[in-house]
């Protein structure tokens, strides 16, 4: 989850210029009010030491508290990167490097980050290396060949659950992913293949409109 910090949103032109037709035919009124920017919610088991807070489940600790399902060849993979760290070393992350953490890692909003929604697109704006997201909402389909990339190709679509002329959820799906990449800071690992489909259901909370939820996306 991420909260609505109090400063006013940060309006990038090159972003948000359209042509005069488009932005006649795009009502803003009818999508959920992004504005503003968002920071990382509190976790649990938060222990004050640089990274840990940026867990993939924010509802358990660091680390092997995630209880992430891995097969034994990849959990001796997790201990041996946690070895490392422990040793002062890196572990399986290349952040050092200013490489993005990749999908789906940028999803635990571990930087300021913020929405700018177009007609074609939703834009999330992470200040963080290279972590900014396109998702398209065209209604195009796959394409037959995706260039594969840390942050992958996104494709989304705005609904409508509660029938009442407004969107209120993002559902996005992210394919096309290479490697190296981990599921958050601990070091969590992925499967070698990159074969990744990252699945996300992103919205405002119907009771605290300054509470944005980003579900632990399946894959």
């Amino acid at each position: 989850m991420a909260y609505r910090g109090a400063i006013g949103a940060s309006v990038l032109v090159a972003a948000l210029l359209m042509t005069v037709a488009a932005s006649q035919a795009f009502d803003e009124t009818k999508y959920p009010d992004l504005k503003g920017q968002w920071r990382r919610g509190p976790n649990a088991n938060t222990t004050g030491v640089l990274g840990r807070v940026n867990t993939f489940d924010p509802t358990k600790g660091w680390g092997p508290a995630q209880q992430a399902p891995l097969t034994p060849e990849y959990q001796a993979r997790f201990e041996a990167n946690l070895k490392d760290q422990a040793a002062g070393g890196q572990g399986v992350g290349l952040t050092y490097t200013c490489a993005s953490p990749g999908m789906p890692r940028v999803i635990n909003a571990y930087g300021p980050t913020e929405f700018v929604v177009t007609p074609g697109a939703t834009h999330i704006l992470v200040e963080n290396i290279h972590d900014s997201r396109r998702i398209f909402t065209d209604g195009r389909d796959w394409p037959q060949e995706i260039m594969p990339s840390l942050i992958g190709y996104s494709i989304g679509r705005w609904i409508d659950t509660d029938g009442d002329g407004r969107y209120d959820v993002l559902e996005v799906e992210t394919r096309g992913f290479r490697g190296p990449r981990a599921f958050d800071a601990s070091g969590i690992p992925l499967h070698d293949d990159n074969q990744t489909i990252v699945k996300e259901r992103i919205y405002v909370d119907k009771n605290n409109p300054n509470l944005l939820h980003l579900p632990h996306p399946t894959q």
